[in-house]
């Protein structure tokens, strides 16, 4: 660009983290961390919608949630902002404790500690090492909101000098009376120390009711009201690619949650499939990425799963699955071959395994 301005620094990447930092003194003290093997992008959706009710609200961006993700979102919170909601992710022991020290949370919310990366951490109390430093970064005045029914993330009610909320089955925040609607989306009643209100979810998929709670018990701490609450999970919208359900030309159903796999995400999508109405339910799976020497056993274990459940099986350059594979996505498409309005498609795999781009041609043929 001729005549504009160029700032020269020693590292990018320092530079913007120090300028993460400084824009994190200019916003409220309403902001929210989340990690977790699992459901964390759910939930910062979940409960940015809910937040965005009352309050101008910043959130992270997708799945924006490293070194580089997290200065951005504080940089790019628009003048005016009143929560913040910030998602976290990790690669080993000490990150998430960086991206604390910039982001500085109030507030952390910890949704479940799983079978992700074990290649890079080594063994699921590692994965708990590093989940739990959100907690500990809190202040004194801080709130943990920690799910009750991981044993590893209760114990992290020992980490923290915060206010520790729990959520769950047997958490303070719980869901009763749950129903699951054809179109996959929950119905249930939410239980809390702030009252109780009948919650319908906008978002696909039992498991997502615990990632409700998680975002509910996150307003509801900070003083949102159940109102809000209610309508902002009838009207919550997960990121790109997150049991996102479809019909195509043929009057097939595509269930396209692709963005990512692990042994939990892969279950809880293959037990969705099992509860949608469909004459012939079909899974494609890719690989599931990143988990060290237990990928084998993982693999056949959610082979073993999609028969017990009578989900015919096809996996793409994935052959530890145990089930049909095939090489690449063209492959896929053949196998699979004519879809009408009697079949349901699952389409799953690791981010390396890109497999959007399947559900993308299977909803257009």
């Amino acid at each position: 660009m001729v005549g504009g301005t160029a700032i020269v620094v020693a590292d990018t990447l320092v530079a913007l983290q120090a300028a993460g930092a400084f824009a994190r003194t200019q916003l409220p003290n309403r902001l929210f961390g989340i990690t977790g093997s699992v459901g964390k992008t759910s939930v910062k959706d979940l409960l940015a919608t809910i937040l965005s009710e009352r309050l101008p609200t910043a959130a992270s961006a997708r799945s924006f949630n490293n070194e580089i993700g997290v200065p951005l979102t504080l940089l790019n919170a628009p003048d005016g902002t009143k929560a913040v909601v910030v998602e976290m992710g990790a690669r080993g022991v000490g990150h998430i404790a960086a991206l604390c020290a910039i982001a500085r949370p109030t507030c952390g919310i910890v949704t479940r500690v799983a079978a992700v990366h074990t290649e890079l951490f080594g063994s699921l109390d590692e994965v708990a090492r590093a989940k739990g430093e959100l907690v500990e970064s809190l202040p004194s005045g801080g709130i943990a909101v920690l799910n009750e029914g991981d044993p590893r993330v209760a114990a992290m009610a020992a980490r923290t000098r915060a206010t520790v909320i729990t959520y769950g089955t047997g958490g303070e925040v719980r869901a009763e009376q749950v129903e699951l609607g054809e179109d996959l989306r929950p119905r249930f009643r939410l239980a809390s120390p702030w009252g109780a209100a009948d919650i319908q979810l906008g978002v696909r998929g039992l498991h997502q009711v615990e990632n409700a709670l998680a975002a509910a018990s996150g307003a509801l701490v900070v003083g949102e009201d159940m109102a809000a609450v209610v309508v902002g999970l009838a009207r919550g919208a997960l990121s790109p690619w997150r049991m996102e359900l479809g019909t195509a030309p043929s009057g097939a159903r595509i269930l396209n949650d692709a963005y990512n796999a692990n042994p939990t995400s892969v279950l809880a999508a293959l037990e969705s499939l099992a509860a949608l109405p469909a004459a012939r339910r079909t899974a494609v799976l890719g690989v599931m990425a990143e988990l060290g020497a237990g990928e084998a056993a993982e693999h056949a274990a959610i082979g073993a799963r999609a028969r017990a459940l009578g989900i015919r099986l096809i996996s793409v350059a994935a052959p530890a699955y145990g089930a049909e594979d095939v090489p690449d996505i063209d492959a896929a498409v053949g196998a699979l071959g004519a879809l009408d309005d009697g079949d349901a498609v699952l389409v799953k795999g690791s981010r390396v395994a890109g497999l959007e781009r399947l559900a993308a041609r299977l909803l257009q043929a």
